[in-house]
């Protein structure tokens, strides 16, 4: 039988699906492994939301062909959809899948290997949904409960490569979590392409949803990866208040501080809904880990723009910033804006927001020191280091003197590290 490698680039959906394709190989008695010289089948889940993205895609393509010329190379993922005609000339690629065929991607791959006919899906209609789930590590798993976008955002490529919104059931998504808690692991990721859109077209609620999973005792932390700010009801920040597993972590990509800029990237709310949304996340839970997404360059972003992005980011004081220099997509609206930024202004900008981050991290963090956080310890060193992460998603090490992997630990915060590392001890 096959030996299979896999590859995974991009977000946590990517390693959800890798996770999920792992099984169905698995399954057909497929064995993995961890390079790709002992494999004869080698599958690199791909992503497209940055040229840069792409690049990387191509490239370790090559890699994997040239540390095993004879291996049966899969490429699948956004890079797949978005750049198929591209990506079907790639000399180094023997089949590429698209979002249509990626639920039975095994039993596809072992066809194919066994003499079958398969052409590349370019359409199908209504899209279907591809329910997955990772649970390598024993400590956290990435479920994906959400897949597609109907938001069409002027800059972004991802509606193109994953198509229209679409979720499981509350139903579905429960059966995976039990799986997930049968596993041993402890903390769950909630992630999907616009996740708070979950179960509108079944007529079930996102809110819902959340409430179901936090009766499963088994699972002891629930961290959400994503959510747009016009999504990030009172109701949904009442819920994590007062939830049982739910952690005081939001990720609420804002993009751009200027409301000049939000309206060309068509996004769906201003700055002042933006700074309510964080104002009442702070209300109603102490001191929350705030996590902000940033695109710098965007077509069209003066200097003065730049500058009220930076003044709103000093005013508003999140946790940390995931910047991104705006890279132009094929077949996106910004793509054929007047005034793209030179490349050289949109790095010195980056530069500032970077710099800005490590402020903002370093303020976050010592505001804990001296204080008592639960650590899920993710793994231990063989100098006897532990290392994991808080509640509010702090990165923390300290010696381990009775701690074990994949088990939750009191500890006290005692310094903060030049290498943005919390320092602790067991208590």
């Amino acid at each position: 039988m096959h030996a299979v490698f896999y590859y995974t680039l991009g977000c946590k959906l990517n390693y959800s699906e890798t996770s999920t394709y792992q099984r169905q190989f698995e399954a057909t008695g497929c064995t993995t492994v961890e390079v790709p010289q002992k494999a004869t089948i080698c599958v690199l889940n791909s992503c497209a939301v940055t040229e840069q993205a792409q690049k990387k895609c191509r490239q370790e393509l090559h890699k994997i062909r040239r540390a095993q010329p004879d291996a049966f190379i899969v490429l699948v993922g956004c890079y797949a959809d978005l750049m198929l005609k591209e990506a079907q000339i790639i000399d180094t690629v023997d089949l590429v899948v698209t979002r249509h065929d990626k639920r039975r991607l095994a039993d596809l791959v072992l066809g194919v290997l066994a003499g079958e006919n398969y052409t590349t899906s370019c359409t199908a209609g209504t899209e279907n949904y591809f329910p997955a789930f990772s649970k390598g590590g024993r400590t956290r798993a990435f479920l994906k409960i959400q897949d597609g976008c109907n938001y069409r955002c002027t800059y972004c490529a991802i509606p193109q490569a994953r198509g229209e919104s679409r979720s499981a059931t509350i139903a579905e998504v429960l059966e995976q979590v039990h799986a997930i808690a049968d596993a041993g692991i402890l903390e769950v990721v909630i992630t999907g392409v616009n996740t708070g859109d979950f179960g509108k077209a079944r007529r079930e609620r996102f809110i819902d949803l959340l409430r179901e999973l936090d009766a499963v005792e088994a699972i002891a932390r629930y961290r959400i990866s994503s959510l747009e700010p016009n999504l990030l009801s009172n109701e949904l920040i009442d819920f994590v208040a007062s939830s049982r597993a739910f952690l005081p972590h939001f990720h609420i990509p804002l993009q751009s501080g200027s409301d000049t800029v939000l309206r060309a990237m068509g996004r769906r709310y201003t700055t002042q809904h933006y700074a309510e949304r964080i104002e009442k996340a702070r209300e109603c839970i102490k001191s929350p880990f705030l996590g902000v997404d940033l695109i710098v360059g965007f077509p069209g972003e003066s200097d003065a723009d730049f500058d009220a992005t930076y003044r709103f980011l000093e005013g508003i004081a999140p946790s940390f910033l995931h910047l991104f220099p705006y890279s132009r997509r094929p077949g996106t609206p910004a793509a054929s804006y007047a005034h793209q930024v030179p490349a050289v202004v949109t790095k010195h900008r980056m530069e500032r927001l970077m710099y800005l981050n490590t402020s903002l991290q370093e303020r976050y963090a010592r505001a804990f020191l001296a204080t008592q956080k639960n650590v899920l310890v993710e793994r231990i060193s063989s100098e006897g280091i532990a290392e994991g992460y808080t509640e509010n998603y702090l990165h923390t090490k300290f010696p381990a003197t009775k701690a074990q992997h994949a088990t939750i630990v009191p500890v006290l915060l005692t310094d903060y590290a030049d290498d943005g590392y919390m320092v602790g001890e067991e208590l």
